[in-house]
């Protein structure tokens, strides 16, 4: 499918192709190890969430505990804000790996063009 998409692209220089490369590694490359520390935070906070007994949750709605119900949601949606970068973050590691993929493609596409 990729590869269609290519073929069928509008002609671009492979170096116009490999500076938007060599861009967005650059930008990836900036950006791993904050990438790494919110996937390490989202696997902290997924296992947090999962060790959360439920019946601790019912008990503290039925007792009004609402300052642990209020940390919990606070917990909640950070890490909903968590997963939303990470998702923004795997969006631009695809623009990535889909620009590397032309330049490859258009390499192995010169390479059949030349004569021997």
């Amino acid at each position: 499918m990729l590869r269609k998409s290519v073929l069928s692209a509008p002609k671009r220089t492979q170096a116009e192709i490999q500076s938007k490369l060599d861009e967005a590694q650059a930008k990836l490359e900036a950006k791993k190890e904050e990438f790494d520390e919110y996937r390490a935070k989202l696997k902290t906070q997924f296992e947090e969430k999962e060790s959360e007994v439920k019946s601790h949750v019912e008990e503290w709605k039925a007792t009004r505990k609402v300052k642990k119900l209020e940390h919990r949601a606070d917990k909640a949606e950070d890490y909903a804000a968590t997963a939303i970068f990470l998702a923004m973050a795997a969006m631009e590691e695809a623009e990535e790996a889909t620009l590397s993929a032309i330049c490859t493609r258009l390499d192995a596409e010169t390479a059949a063009e030349i004569p021997k």
